[in-house]
């Protein structure tokens, strides 16, 4: 199953003009409890998937708020020239299709 299908909302935005944050929050318990339990979403999948330095990465999973947040740096400071997404708003889609194994696995 997809991140995406298990997911209230997946999505991407500035934290700053030099940083990208992601947020993953959750309806259900369960549903948190199988990512966050399966530990896929890691520093290390995280700077594969954005081509960044595993150190960069930081990830935190917020149990009362049934969310995951991700923050990593931006290729290029926001609105800067060659910026090609000046809100942060288009870079969720790899953790949106992100197949989370099923608990049996």
């Amino acid at each position: 199953m997809r991140l995406g299908d298990l997911a209230r909302l997946v999505r991407s935005k500035n934290a700053g003009p030099f940083t990208l944050t992601f947020d993953v929050i959750f309806d259900e318990e369960a549903a948190f409890d199988r990512v966050t339990g399966s530990g896929i979403i890691d520093a290390a999948w995280v700077a594969r998937t954005y081509g960044v330095p595993e150190g960069d990465v930081q990830v935190h999973a917020y149990r009362p708020g049934l969310a995951i947040k991700v923050t990593i740096p931006r290729e290029l400071p926001a609105g800067s020239r060659g910026d090609r997404d000046i809100f942060g708003a288009q870079q969720s889609a790899p953790l949106i299709e992100l197949d989370i194994p099923s608990e049996d696995a």
